[in-house]
């Protein structure tokens, strides 16, 4: 009997490239970080506050090296994965760490069941996986441009994203324990387009569906530009909101 086939909704070669644009795009001084930031602190609070100190960690996608530098200044030995050159989908060193943490990439993974599973057995008994990434509720101002400007013709310019209910059930049939899922809010004020296209661009957010879709013209564009302008507040800023989820559960 053949195991069913994964859909292929992401393109792992686009979503290479984005994540290496975006860490080339970290490195600059102008270079947006505050998602990441914001994910890394977070995570630092919730070690903190379970008092878990790994002796052993794999890090995912920490671009400002943030948490990885707070991990071994407690001693652990830390190794430091790149998104878009780690793959989730396939298995990692069985039973090798104490901690594995995952920033921003989980919601652009094909096979997220399968990659949570190797999670799992890639974690020592009483090890603790933790996965933050945009969910379900994230870029309603932008979902509502795009519509926008697609007019007539909506096309597949952003991918689905996870809920809370549907990764609760992925973290129980990947068998975690105390399994955990929460998200939080980090909204931002944009003062043009650009500004959010940028920041996209710089956390890595950007499309990598491996369906196509059409190009960007300039009617589109302006279509989108009149589109945020319907958008601004008294203040001329259009508030984007990232519902950041995490997953939390233990070996």
């Amino acid at each position: 009997m053949t195991s069913p086939q994964v859909p292929r909704i992401f393109d792992r070669k686009l979503a290479a490239a984005k994540w290496a644009r975006a860490r080339f795009r970290q490195s600059r001084a102008s270079g947006a970080s505050y998602l990441y930031d914001t994910v890394a602190d977070d995570i630092d609070d919730r070690l903190d506050f379970m008092r878990f100190k790994p002796s052993g960690a794999m890090v995912v996608g920490d671009a400002t090296g943030t948490l990885t530098r707070a991990l071994e200044a407690q001693g652990a030995d830390c190794t430091t994965m790149q998104l878009g050159e780690f793959d989730e989908e396939k298995p990692s060193a069985f039973e090798a760490y104490d901690l594995i943490l995952h920033l921003l990439g989980l919601g652009t993974v094909n096979d997220l069941p399968g990659a949570l599973i190797h999670a799992r057995n890639a974690l020592r008994e009483g090890g603790l996986f933790i996965g933050a990434f945009p969910g379900s509720g994230s870029l309603p101002a932008l979902r509502q441009i795009s519509l926008a400007a697609d007019a007539d013709r909506p096309a597949p310019r952003m991918h689905p994203l996870v809920d809370l209910r549907g990764a609760t059930g992925l973290m129980e049939r990947a068998l975690f324990k105390r399994q955990v899922v929460d998200s939080y809010p980090v909204n931002v004020r944009f003062g043009s387009l650009r500004r959010m296209i940028e920041d996209l661009r710089d956390h890595g957010l950007t499309r990598s569906l491996n369906t196509p879709a059409p190009q960007l013209t300039r009617d589109w564009l302006a279509r989108a530009e009149a589109a945020f302008d319907d958008l601004r507040d008294e203040d001329g800023k259009v508030t984007e909101t990232f519902e950041t989820l995490v997953l939390t559960g233990w070996r």
